[in-house]
């Protein structure tokens, strides 16, 4: 008989009687509903943002974040209810928490709290969207069925495609962004997507990139092998236009994964087709940009440290001052990813033990002017420091000098042993997804030594970090579970009956 609280009905008491195969089947679907709801709650701001009289920002990105946190909370509850959680997930779980409450504390170091808590303007990454990537991380790592790994897969494949949509319309229309220009009169139209920058669609679509060739040469379904190696073809294509460090690194990655792919699954060698796809995709692009197609320009370069500080930090965010030409090299990509990681570095020295509070960096940087009542908010103040900025593209490194030296090592700890968990549920049951999934957590942490968190980044990494410490069950476990199952509802029908008789 259904467990019911205080002779409800059954139907009001569904979590109590969901069965590990209901709730994976739930959480997978709702996952992937939660990292779907940044990048559709973007499109209001990059559709609105050329009309003065809107007042629609990247608030509503942040509203985005919220609701898909929401979900992935109300699923984390369920989980922990059901107590789905394995021992296995003992550190990864455990730093993971370390962290979160070590960034409370550190909160409370912050020059402006309500920054700290609900992030920066314009970014929204404070301490609520760390909490929800804990919900996302928690409730992927509750999966117990290889079925949800795969919706899980194709979701990170559907949020690279919602992405890569929006960027053709940026790249070749010139609208929909913020990046068209990386200087004053430079046009390079540069793919942004609704990630809210170029460098966070790199980071989005290596970990879409890697999931579409890998499940391409993993599937032996004609018309989903077709599907996602048109989407391979189409992110290795955009890709090429964040005009980023980041994208090149990524790309590589996913070649390199999808070489592995072909014969650590042992799928038949013409699979290896997508590599030279995605290679011509991506050569197909640059060669548009040496054609003069796209925008003003007539030769492929990078743009990180255009893009990253001058475009996104200074021009769309106002989260940071404009570049020092007499301190770092903006066209000089190691100059200028060396320069933030220096600068960092002195911050962790100067503030070890808490760091600036979440999304403070630039509070430890900037230069506060003597006369402050020219200045109508503080952040006018920081858009008019020069040589100060919000963001280093090294997660660790900007973990460390925002949250301290603890949140940092725990950050490190919960990722490396996501990594870990996932290779050795490969080596246990090896599976197209399993496989997938390892290799997508694998592929994040790297991104995150030259990268840094974002909330359209965020949500999709941390499910795979979670799906990657996730314990399956077995063919053979879940034959025995729905045996148990059969015979208790046959018990619990016999005793009714013989109650209904008495």
């Amino acid at each position: 008989m259904p467990k019911t609280i205080f002779h409800s009905s059954e139907k009001s008491n569904f979590i109590l009687n969901m069965t590990e195969e209901q709730y994976s089947k739930l959480a997978s679907r709702g996952l992937v509903i939660a990292m779907l709801m940044t990048p559709l709650f973007t499109l209001a701001p990059e559709i609105f943002h050329d009309l003065v009289s809107a007042k629609i920002t990247y608030a509503f990105s942040a509203g985005g974040l919220v609701v898909g946190g929401v979900i992935a909370m109300i699923l984390a509850i369920i989980a922990f209810m059901k107590k789905y959680m394995s021992k296995r997930l003992i550190i990864p779980m455990g730093a993971m928490i370390i962290m979160e409450l070590w960034g409370i504390f550190s909160l409370t170091r912050g020059v402006i709290l309500s920054y700290s808590f609900y992030g920066y303007p314009e970014r929204g990454e404070g301490m609520l969207a760390i909490i929800f990537y804990f919900c996302f991380f928690a409730s992927a790592a509750a999966l117990k069925r290889e079925s949800a790994f795969r919706a899980i897969i194709d979701g990170i494949v559907g949020v690279g495609l919602l992405n890569s949509i929006v960027a053709l319309i940026q790249v070749f229309g010139g609208a929909l962004s913020h990046y068209t220009l990386v200087s004053m009169e430079v046009k390079v139209n540069a793919a942004s997507g609704l990630s809210m920058s170029p460098l966070f669609l790199a980071m989005v679509l290596t970990l879409s990139l890697t999931a579409a060739l890998i499940s391409f040469i993993s599937s032996e379904n004609k018309k989903r092998s077709i599907g996602m190696l048109i989407c391979a073809a189409l992110f290795s294509f955009v890709m090429m236009f964040t005009y980023s460090f980041i994208g090149f690194c990524g790309t590589a990655f996913a070649l390199i994964a999808a070489i592995a792919a072909v014969f650590v699954l042992k799928a038949p060698k013409k699979k290896l087709l997508s590599v030279p796809v995605s290679i011509a995709s991506a050569a197909a692009a640059i060669a548009l940009v040496f054609a003069g197609a796209i925008g003003n320009i007539s030769s492929y370069r990078l743009y990180d440290g255009r893009l990253l500080w001058w475009a996104d930090a200074y021009m769309r965010a106002s989260a940071s001052g404009t570049f020092d030409s007499r301190v770092v090299d903006i066209d000089d990509t190691a100059d200028v990813y060396f320069y933030m990681n220096r600068r960092a570095m002195d911050v962790i020295e100067n503030n070890p033990l808490t760091g600036t509070g979440p999304e403070q960096l630039a509070f430890a940087l900037f230069r506060a002017p003597e006369d402050l009542s020219y200045y109508s908010d503080i952040t006018k103040v920081i858009s008019a420091s020069k040589g100060c900025f919000d963001k280093v593209y090294n997660e660790y490194l900007y973990t460390t000098a925002t949250r301290g030296v603890v949140s940092g090592i725990t950050l490190v700890i919960t990722v490396l042993s996501a990594v870990a968990l996932g290779f050795a549920a490969f080596r246990k049951k090896r599976s197209a997804e399993t496989f997938t999934i390892f290799v997508l957590a694998l592929g994040g942490a790297l991104i995150y030594l030259i990268g840094c968190s974002s909330i359209p980044f965020a949500p999709v990494f941390w499910t795979v970090a979670g799906a990657a410490c996730a314990e399956l069950k077995s063919g053979k476990q879940n034959k025995a579970e729905k045996k148990n199952a059969e015979k208790t509802a046959k018990k619990d029908t016999e005793k009714n009956t013989k109650k209904a008789k008495a």
